[in-house]
């Protein structure tokens, strides 16, 4: 099946959320949300974690509230907010009024760590950052209790509201919940729920110099906005216990259940925001959107549609299991919806001049051109035809294989939507040898590409006009990175594994002339070449600059088979 007739199949937390609504909890509400931090761009990671929480909202009569993590200034930034929305609202989903942020809560964050103090389950410590390290444990020790665990309610209330009024430093204190320190989960043993971070907010500005911490924050956002599944991926789940810890000690009248599943791992690329920041900063990528970057902007910008995207994710399934799913698996939802979407043209990569010796000088033809060969409404374009034309240099070998049924010598075939030429004779450059120029004859009877007398010809190539063709920039993309697990190998840096050949950019290749006014972000399909797009960024009706999105076959695997091999 491929990947655009994909129908939504069963999976945990749709039977999860199925028996809840025939059990009528949370009086038959559905409401998720989409949490992320702004301090960088999403990638294909979060796109599976956006599709599962809109997708089981929307499949249920629900809603899914689009919410910002906002509470580290030091590194966010409003930018990265606007290039998430962007980024979720191309992938095809609409939060509409719900769209939230954790600091509109900080007051109310802030009451309930007051309430937690005045509970005794809560404390103002004063351990330096490496003592609470040590203090804390292993995984087969247990933690031991900081000296200011049993400061009294009073003191912690007065502490805590001097670190509120920016009396003390960064990293002086920090407000802990008091739970076990000899937890078996590290995530348990007293975590930091508030630290000194003298900051402004881009939202809040300097009202704040201290801010909560992630676990802390989330289960009460949830729990404030009335989120029934709090659904996120398997890392977190150690932390659950701390999530229904805060909301049960609290006895919030919203509790939402925490389910996890597991994240996208895809094969050559990293799905670490902190691994890609590395790759735009030591300049290996050109900016978060470069199209090498499985980064939503980058696959957007490269021409992955938002359609196969979603089948990619709905196609790959939710579990409970981590996997690492082939790149392969990917690019081929992207063919299956582009090749149903995208006009056709002709793109001439490596040009090589054909000459037809007996065509008129000065007479051009307009071919008929289907626009898609199986979708009739996407119409006909006219495609100028002359004497003098380009074809791929692959399509030409002077001495070819028992199989090559491309243009040799002596060898006729058949230019798309135009006529039979026969190859008569060849240019060579005198100093290297290589042919320059192909001639041939054409048959004026085949018009359209058939034989009258009925003959038959095995070879069609795809050309250009030389005359009319219009210049572009082909850029042509590749695995970022050489090795399957780039961050396997714990003994190296995983840029390391860095593919040299990830980029490269053609600048003589030729398109036909119906598209020099291509919008940016329009996809096509280059006969016979792949599957590309106006480049968004870089391209202009004075420079047409394409990206290659994906080949018309899974090239890659038969080469990586073959290394295997």
């Amino acid at each position: 099946m491929s990947a655009a007739e994909t129908t939504l199949s069963s999976n945990f937390i749709r039977a999860i959320v199925a028996e809840d609504l025939r059990a009528n909890k949370n009086n038959g509400r559905v409401v998720t949300r989409f949490p992320p931090e702004p301090n960088g761009h999403l990638h294909i990671g979060h796109a599976k974690a956006i599709c599962i929480n809109f997708g089981i909202a929307t499949e249920n009569n629900g809603v899914c509230h689009m919410r910002f993590d906002d509470t580290n200034p030091v590194k966010e930034d409003p930018k990265y907010a606007e290039a998430i929305l962007k980024d979720v609202g191309w992938l095809g989903f609409d939060w509409g009024d719900n769209l939230f942020h954790s600091s509109d809560y900080f007051d109310k964050l802030h009451d309930y760590a007051v309430q937690l103090i005045k509970m005794g389950k809560a404390y103002v410590c004063s351990l330096t950052a490496d003592e609470t390290r040590a203090f804390r444990g292993t995984l087969t020790e247990p933690g031991k209790d900081s000296p200011y665990r049993d400061r009294s309610v009073e003191e912690n209330l007065d502490l805590f509201e001097r670190m509120r009024g920016g009396e003390f430093e960064d990293g002086t204190h920090v407000l802990r919940a008091k739970i076990d320190m000899a937890s078996p989960n590290l995530n348990m043993r007293d975590p930091v729920i508030y630290r000194i971070r003298k900051a402004d907010h881009h939202r809040t500005g300097d009202k704040w110099c201290i801010y909560p911490m992630y676990d802390y924050t989330h289960c009460l956002s949830d729990s404030i906005e009335g989120i029934t599944h709090s659904l996120c991926s398997l890392e977190f789940e150690d932390h659950r216990p701390l999530y229904d810890w805060v909301l049960d000690t609290l006895e919030t009248e919203c509790h939402p259940q925490q389910i996890e599943f597991a994240r996208l791992n895809l094969n050559y690329t990293v799905m670490s925001k902190r691994k890609m920041i590395q790759l735009v900063d030591n300049g290996h990528v050109k900016g978060w959107d470069d199209p090498r970057m499985l980064t939503i902007a980058g696959i957007r910008r490269r021409g992955y549609t938002p359609e196969s995207i979603r089948n990619f994710c709905e196609l790959i399934g939710v579990s409970k299991k981590e996997s690492r799913i082939d790149m392969g698996v990917l690019e081929n939802c992207v063919r299956d919806d582009l090749n149903e979407r995208a006009p056709r043209a002709m793109g001439v990569l490596h040009p090589l001049k054909l000459i037809i010796d007996n065509y008129p000088e000065k007479l051009v033809e307009e071919m008929d051109g289907l626009n898609h060969p199986k979708n009739p409404d996407m119409g006909v374009r006219k495609v100028p035809f002359c004497r003098e034309i380009y074809i791929e240099r692959d399509d030409f070998l002077e001495d070819p294989p028992k199989k090559f049924f491309r243009l040799a010598p002596g060898r006729e075939v058949r230019l798309r939507f135009a006529y039979l030429v026969t190859c008569k004779s060849v240019v060579k450059d005198k100093t290297t040898g290589e042919v320059i120029e192909v001639h041939c004859s054409y048959d004026p009877e085949t018009r359209g590409g058939s034989a009258p007398d009925g003959r038959k010809v095995k070879g069609t190539i795809h050309w250009v006009s030389a005359r009319h063709g219009v210049k572009a920039e082909i850029r042509i993309y590749d695995r970022l990175f050489e090795r399957e697990d780039p961050e396997g190998d714990k003994e190296t840096n995983f840029q390391t594994h860095l593919n040299p050949n990830s980029l490269e950019i053609l600048t003589e290749s030729r398109v036909e002339p119906s598209l020099v006014d291509a919008e940016p972000g329009a996809r096509y399909q280059f006969e016979r070449q792949g599957y590309f797009c106006v480049d968004s960024k870089d391209s202009s009706p004075e420079r047409l600059v394409f990206n290659r999105t994906v080949t018309l076959r899974d090239t890659w695997a038969k080469i990586s088979k073959g290394k295997r091999g």
